[in-house]
């Protein structure tokens, strides 16, 4: 990690997207967060989207999709052994938690258990694990670390044969 935070910082390589293999994924942070998104900035959203095309109205309707209530995070170590903690910012796992909440007839903690069950106990502990990661440009520069996980993949182990 701190190679690719060295790159992304160093404005003539400016790396922003990477796939990373933590060495070890410590934990799996779940935290409650706003229920709701920002009134004034739903505004602005929308306002800006008008001022597209002064003479022509949208077409399609501003849709506000539900907030996810929670943040997602791995806590990882890298193989110079540091330890970092990286948001999922990944919509797979918003979606899951969607999933598993109808699943579940609205029962977050049993959402929130089989969202931890599927990015923990299976992806991090069973699978072969790489992070997509990126950054953002507000914080790409004047972030500590200005990754976050976009992304998930776990190729699937197949084994060959010998023909000797």
């Amino acid at each position: 990690m701190t190679e690719l935070i060295s790159e992304a910082h160093n404005k003539a390589i400016c790396t922003s997207l990477a796939v990373f293999k933590a060495t070890n994924i410590i934990d799996f942070k779940i935290e409650q967060v706003a229920r709701e998104w920002d009134a004034k900035k739903i505004a602005k959203l929308d306002e800006e989207r008008k001022q597209m095309n002064l003479f022509k109205q949208p077409e399609d309707p501003f849709e506000v999709v539900n907030k996810l209530p929670y943040k997602f995070s791995y806590v990882l170590e890298d193989n110079q052994g540091v330890h970092s903690k990286m948001m999922i910012e990944d919509w797979e796992i918003g979606q899951l938690f969607w999933n598993c909440l109808a699943r579940h007839e609205g029962n977050e903690a049993k959402a929130v258990e089989d969202v931890r069950k599927k990015y923990y106990d299976d992806f991090a502990k069973t699978k072969d694990l790489y992070l997509f990661l990126g950054t953002s440009q507000l914080h790409h520069y004047v972030s500590k670390n200005p990754f976050m996980i976009i992304g998930t993949f776990h190729p699937k182990v197949e084994s060959q044969l010998s023909l000797f």
